[in-house]
């Protein structure tokens, strides 16, 4: 697992549980010392308990790997794919479960296409301390081929998943999938950053929710005229997401929270950056877009 944050901890400690071989991988050394020496805390639905894990920032002590799932920042996945190839061997399996678009090219302009799986995920995690996680959003598992083919290697990977408590499930058509998250991000994160909210409190103000509108109709218009295919109604699946995350702190949302770098290129960003290039405006995503960025550069 590289990248050993809140989500990266949430699938690693359910697939330690189910018995599977787990190594985290992370860049923060008093994170990966927590973990070795006290174990995952893992909350969930009022309960914790602790999970006992093999964690290392030296991702050349892990050895080879069957499979490689990345959960790191889209703008750390080309140094993490490059650690990552002491990992490779024969049958490698190369697995992103990211947010946003451009994880896709980043990683196979250093490994080969043919090893590489895209997914999605509608669980969410937050980061409570050090070894800390709280599972905070359930939600479906997509895995899928970059070619669209349904393989043994994909349906082994979405079996282990499922036994992990993970639900998971095969497409034959990953990127619509990925455009559909992209749906989701655009519509949560950006909002959760700027206004201090958990995913839940969206709902609650006439404003954010008609902001959430604004920005989830803006993408829906880009990936239509791209072809892709998404739900009839975009905005309503927003909203069980975010009914579903209720308690959750986006992912962007912690960023802020910590005074970090975010992800809104490859979210909001990357829907005006599409726009742009099909002559569409948007200026919802836009005015969001500037405002996260405009607030990154007091961090």
């Amino acid at each position: 697992m590289i990248g050993a944050g809140a989500m990266g901890s949430l699938f690693g400690g359910l697939l330690t549980l189910a018995g599977e071989d787990v190594w985290l991988v992370g860049n923060r050394k008093d994170q990966i010392d927590a973990i070795c020496s006290r174990g995952l805390t893992f909350e969930e639905k009022g309960e914790i308990r602790i999970i006992p894990m093999k964690a290392t920032f030296d991702v050349t002590s892990v050895g080879k790997a069957d499979l490689v799932i990345f959960f790191v920042k889209t703008y750390d996945i080309e140094a993490a794919v490059s650690d990552a190839l002491v990992l490779e061997k024969e049958d490698t399996v190369f697995l992103t479960l990211q947010n946003g678009l451009g994880n896709e090219e980043a990683i196979c302009r250093q490994i080969d296409r043919k090893k590489v799986m895209l997914g999605v995920t509608g669980h969410g995690a937050t980061l409570m301390g050090l070894a800390h996680i709280l599972h905070a959003g359930w939600g479906k598992t997509v895995i899928g081929e970059l070619d669209h083919r349904i393989t043994d290697r994909v349906a082994r990977i979405t079996r282990m998943f499922c036994d992990a408590g993970i639900e998971a499930e095969v497409s034959s058509n990953i990127h619509d999938h990925v455009w559909g998250k992209l749906l989701v991000n655009v519509g949560i994160n950006a909002l959760t950053a700027l206004t201090g909210f958990k995913n839940g409190q969206l709902l609650d103000f006439p404003e954010t929710a008609r902001l959430m509108e604004k920005l989830v109709m803006e993408v829906s218009e880009v990936a239509g005229r791209k072809g892709v295919h998404l739900e009839q109604d975009p905005v309503e699946r927003v909203r069980k997401v975010i009914e579903a995350t209720k308690e959750n702190r986006s992912s962007m949302g912690q960023d802020f929270d910590r005074r970090q770098k975010t992800e809104i290129d490859a979210i909001n960003g990357a829907v005006v950056r599409e726009a742009q290039r099909l002559g569409i405006p948007v200026p919802y995503n836009q005015a969001v877009t500037d405002l996260v960025k405009a607030i990154e550069k007091s961090f």
